[in-house]
């Protein structure tokens, strides 16, 4: 008995030096993989060095420098930088100027996608016909504003609009619509729904374009079967088209969404936040705080980088939602298909 435990504690040492050295075996086995295959694509890898530099500098770092600043209290111009933790969170959350630029954001979010995804489908679907002559001059004109700088189209539309000698006021006093001038950019009423307007205006040929995509995926049989069943129109729009376009749809709502929420040059050159505030929305707001503050005070970079994160994970959240609404039509169109 005791010679039999005496030889299993021998056997023990052994087996667990053995196993050790199958380990080791096994992770060098796994570390000349990832060498060769490094060797292997060595050249691909070398390509994409240049956007992984890229990406690090402009995507990765300034992010996490947005939140390392949104730590701490900084005005940018000192060297020193005091940590406060969520102090500027906590200062966000009971700041009503903040509210009111998150509010308007959205205001302008839901203002915008809606109208755009609308009108921009109702014209793809027209000008996807192939009957219809012209169709290629009519996308070139309704495209033309997206290739037109955002500086050149603000300037322009602040002079069409203007109250003094603007086209647009002149038109409507002509027309007997108003009796007196309109100042749209100048009142808090009418800021909005004009800027609005104008985005709309701007953008509408890249969401047309997205629709004209959705729509060439819709096979020419399916049209030809909705005909023999006589169904035409809005009924063939509706219960054929739409359906099977649900995924780009999806897709869609969410660039335009994110692209609504990235409104700073439109309105910057066009009103720069104002009248009162009226069109100030969460990137004006980060933008005054850290650059420009207009009542003469100390810029608040480390304010403001906390604003760019909380406004960053609203973007965030729209892509992870956008991703899991995607995921769940896709699976609907494939059981249905079944």
């Amino acid at each position: 008995m005791y010679k039999q435990t005496q030889s299993a504690r021998l056997i023990q040492p052994l087996d667990r030096l053995t196993c050790s050295h199958a380990s080791t075996g096994h992770s060098t086995s796994n570390l000349m993989n990832i060498l060769g295959t490094l060797r292997t694509y060595r050249f691909h890898y070398l390509m994409m060095l240049p956007g992984l530099v890229l990406a690090g500098m402009f995507v990765f770092y300034p992010i996490f420098a947005a939140v390392f600043y949104a730590m701490h209290d900084w005005t940018g111009f000192t060297a020193t930088k005091i940590f406060v933790g969520f102090g500027n969170f906590t200062k966000l959350f009971q700041d009503p100027i903040f509210w009111n630029a998150f509010g308007r954001s959205l205001l302008f979010l839901a203002g915008t996608v809606p109208l755009q995804m609308t009108i921009s489908l109702v014209l793809a679907m027209v000008l996807n016909m192939q009957l219809l002559k012209l169709s290629t001059f009519f996308r070139t004109m309704i495209f033309l504003p997206v290739v037109t700088p955002v500086a050149v189209i603000g300037i322009v539309w602040t002079f069409l609009l203007s109250p003094f000698n603007g086209p647009v006021n002149g038109l409507l006093l002509d027309l007997g619509l108003t009796s007196r001038p309109i100042d749209f950019l100048g009142s808090t009423e009418t800021v909005m729904p004009s800027v609005i307007g104008v985005y709309i205006w701007k953008w509408l040929g890249i969401t047309l374009i997205y629709w004209l995509a959705a729509l060439q995926t819709v096979p020419d049989d399916v049209y030809d079967a909705a005909r023999l069943d006589n169904c035409r129109g809005y009924r063939l729009a509706i219960h054929v088209v739409l359906p099977i376009i649900k995924p780009f749809a999806l897709a869609i709502l969410l660039i335009s969404s994110v692209a609504a929420l990235n409104v700073f040059p439109l309105i910057m050159s066009m009103t720069n936040g104002g009248p009162f505030f009226g069109s100030e929305v969460m990137e004006i707001f980060i933008y005054r705080n850290a650059f420009a503050a207009d009542d003469g005070s100390i810029p608040q970079l480390g304010y403001a980088a906390a604003a760019g994160v909380l406004f960053g994970a609203v973007l965030l959240s729209l892509t992870i939602l956008q991703a899991l609404a995607t995921r769940r039509a896709r699976k609907s169109n494939a059981g249905g298909a079944m």
